[in-house]
This record gives structure tokens, C-alpha cells and sequence, in this order.
């Protein structure tokens, strides 16, 4: 009776869902703001002549930003809360939105980039304390699932919400239209505020005091734990892959196979797609296994191959988007694991901060990813794009493993330590 006394009472199948869906909505509004710019180049161009130098700048300030928020926000998460922390977020990304479009000149552009970088820094730290404390241990796989697709989701939209209005209007109605977007979610969450009240944390798993004691007892302890490192340098190889594949890998087809850009266009759908269809996947995976290592280097075992036999160009170009989709499926399977080995490696009352400081080995690989493609592709080795690609997914098995096995050693030695 005592040990059943310690068990977390779980959640209804509709709060959960409530739960997840609520910050699923959140994280799609993030990624569609990774895009808020990038498909509006050619008119922000046009209106301030602007070179290609100077509308890069204007990602690597947004992700420059975000990076350091995310780090800073973690700590803020865990003193205050997910709840305002993440309505902060939306709030700063709608503002963003709107000083873009009323930008009169490239200040005003970089400015407006970084206040989208402000808020876009919130979302995983927040999003994966909510997801933890609200969400029952069964269903977590899916939750962080759900979590992956709807940042893909976000990314498919953007270009086509923004062009749309754009060649409707102009790009700042655009702009003001996808502040309206922002503003909506946050009145929806505002409104449903109470799904993500604090207060209520009953599918919160307990974690052993050994583990609480793991980060020194300190606000900063956790830094000193050697597992968060190595997640911190799995996010960025693994982001450094995706950069390569979100920027470059449809020019690098063309130049490889001779194949016409709009087939080149197709490959990379496909690879999105089957990412999505990887995450659900992922996620039933996830929650059937504690070692999501494992399941890490299996699923990029085969896309790091099958990117790397990309490169080699020996295979009709017709293939190519069944290999794309290879790649994008093995990386989408991976995605849940991939939260869950974090969660794992994170020290009780430090979810927030150690979540702050591994994503923004996210942001720091989405800002230089594309300038370490971009001089392969200067120097027209865009095989090397794949090989690349391949191998910074190969690589990144290394980091998890090493995550896995201490997660395990640690999980082995609390055990030992109750049963004496």
C-alpha cells in the first residue's frame, strides 16, 4: 500500500489530449514563425535592395537570439512557470510580426528579427515542462510525437499562408496576418488556461531523490552533469543535418542527379511527409521501450546511410525521392525518442533549464547549418551536401548512446541506493 501511495494518479484520455493538443498548437505557431521571413525575401528585397548577405543576417539574428533566450528561459520556467513564460512567447512573436511590416528600413527588419527570436526562445523549454508535469507516462511518446508534427506542420504553412497574402496584397499585409495568427492561439490558450494550471500535475512522474540530488542541490548543479553536454552536442549535429537538407537539398539534387528542380521539390516533400508519418510512428515506439538510445541509432543508422548513398549518385534519379523518404522517415521515427532520452537525462526541479540549455543546440545548428552547406555548395561539391548530412547523423548516434548509458547507470545505481 505504501509504494501504491507513490504512484502517479493518471490523467483522463481528454485532459491529455487537451493538454498536448493546447501545446502542440503552441509549438506549430513557433515553427511557422521560423519561416515568418525566408518565403518574403524576394519582396523585402525588392522594396529595400537588399543582397542575400544582408536577408541571411536577418535568420542568423532570429536564431542568434533564440538561442540565448532559450538557454535564459529555462531558468525562468522553472522559478515562474511554463504557463506565462509560454504566453509570453506568443505575445512577443505577434509583436515581432507587426514591427516587421512596419519596418521602413533594415534596422527596423533586424530589430523585428530579434524580438521574433525572443519569443521564438520560450517554446521547448515551456512546451516540454507542460508536456512532463500535465501529461500521464504512458502517454508521453505520443505527446512528444504530436509536439514534433506540429512543428512540421508550422513549417509547411508559413510558405504558403505568407506567399499567398503576398501575391494577394504585399508582404506587410502578411506580416500583419501572421501576427493575427500568433494573437488567436494565444486568446485560444488564454482562454483554456486552466487545462494548463500549474497546480494540476497528477500525471507528473515521480523521480527518484537520487536523481534530484544529481544536480548538486544548486540552480546551476545541473551544468556540471556531463549528460546534458552530450544531449546539448546531439541537438546540434543532428540540427546541423536537418539545416543541410532544409536548405540545400533540393539545388544539391539538381546539380547531382540533372534532375528538374520541380522533381528535386518533390524529394524534399516527400522527406517531410515521411518525417510526419515518422513521429507517429516514433511516438508508438517510444512508448513500448525505455531504451529510446537505442531506438536513436537505429532510425539514423538507416537515414545516415541512405543519405550518404544519396550522394553517391548511384541510383536513377527517379529513386531519389524514395530515398528522401527513407532519410525522412528514420529522422521523424527518431524524434520522440529523442525528447524522452532529455527528459531522462534531466534532474528533478531542472526540467525547464536543462531543456533551455540542450535546444538551443537546436538554434545554434539551424543558424550555422545553412553557412557550412552554403560554402559546400559555393564550392560545388554538392555530393558532399549528403555525405554530410549522413554523417552528422551517424555521428550524433554516438551522443545518444553515451546519454543512454548513463541514463541506465544512474537509473541502476538509484535503485541499488532504495533497496539498501
Amino acid at each position: 500500500m505504501p509504494t501504491a501511495a507513490l504512484e502517479p494518479t493518471p490523467n483522463s484520455l481528454r485532459h491529455d489530449a487537451q493538454v498536448i493538443g493546447l501545446v502542440g498548437l503552441a509549438h506549430g505557431v513557433s515553427h511557422f514563425y521560423h519561416l515568418l521571413l525566408a518565403p518574403l525575401f524576394p519582396w523585402i528585397k525588392a522594396e529595400f535592395g537588399l543582397s542575400y548577405a544582408e536577408l541571411g543576417l536577418l535568420m542568423t539574428v532570429f536564431f542568434a537570439v533564440s538561442a540565448v533566450v532559450q538557454t535564459a528561459s529555462g531558468f525562468v520556467v522553472d522559478r515562474f512557470g511554463a504557463r506565462p513564460v509560454l504566453f509570453g512567447g506568443l505575445a512577443c512573436l505577434g509583436t515581432a510580426a507587426l514591427l516587421l511590416s512596419a519596418s521602413g528600413g533594415y534596422a527596423g527588419l533586424l530589430f523585428g528579427a530579434a524580438v521574433a527570436g525572443l519569443g521564438n526562445g520560450v517554446f521547448h523549454p515551456a512546451d516540454f515542462t507542460l508536456l512532463n508535469k500535465h501529461v500521464s507516462q504512458p502517454r508521453l511518446g505520443h505527446a512528444f510525437s504530436v509536439h514534433g508534427i506540429s512543428g512540421n506542420l508550422g513549417w509547411a504553412a508559413a510558405p504558403l499562408f505568407l506567399v499567398a497574402i503576398a501575391n494577394l496584397a504585399n508582404w506587410r499585409m502578411a506580416l500583419a496576418a501572421a501576427s493575427a495568427v500568433a494573437f488567436i492561439v494565444l486568446a485560444v490558450l488564454v482562454a483554456l488556461r486552466h487545462v494548463l494550471d500549474p497546480r494540476e500535475v497528477q500525471g507528473a512522474v515521480g523521480r527518484p531523490a537520487a536523481r534530484a540530488a544529481g544536480s548538486g542541490g544548486s540552480v546551476l548543479g545541473f551544468l556540471r552533469l556531463p549528460q546534458v553536454w552530450v544531449c546539448w552536442g546531439f541537438f546540434l549535429l543532428t540540427t546541423f543535418s536537418a539545416a543541410g537538407i532544409q536548405s540545400f537539398a533540393p539545388t544539391a539534387l539538381t546539380y547531382l542527379y540533372g534532375m528538374p528542380f520541380t522533381l528535386a521539390t518533390a524529394s524534399y516533400t516527400v522527406y517531410m511527409l515521411c518525417s510526419a508519418g515518422g513521429m507517429i510512428v516514433g511516438g508508438f515506439a517510444a512508448s513500448r521501450t525505455s531504451n529510446h538510445d537505442r531506438l536513436i541509432a537505429v532510425s539514423f543508422t538507416v537515414s545516415g546511410l541512405m543519405a550518404v548513398l544519396v550522394g553517391l549518385n548511384l541510383v536513377p534519379a527517379l529513386l531519389v525521392p524514395v530515398l528522401m523518404g527513407v532519410i525522412g522517415f528514420g529522422a521523424g521515427t527518431a524524434g520522440p525518442s529523442r525528447d524522452l532520452l532529455v527528459r531522462a537525462a534531466a534532474p528533478a526541479g531542472a526540467t525547464g533549464r536543462v531543456y533551455g540549455v540542450v535546444y538551443s543546440g537546436l538554434d545554434i545548428g539551424l543558424a550555422c547549418g545553412p553557412l557550412f552547406f552554403g560554402a559546400l555548395m559555393d564550392a560545388r561539391l554538392p555530393a558532399w551536401v549528403f555525405f554530410m548530412i549522413g554523417g552528422f547523423q551517424l555521428l550524433s548516434i554516438f551522443t545518444a548512446v553515451t546519454v543512454g548509458n548513463g541514463n541506465r547507470s544512474r537509473s541502476e545505481a538509484a535503485a541499488r541506493a532504495e533497496a539498501a
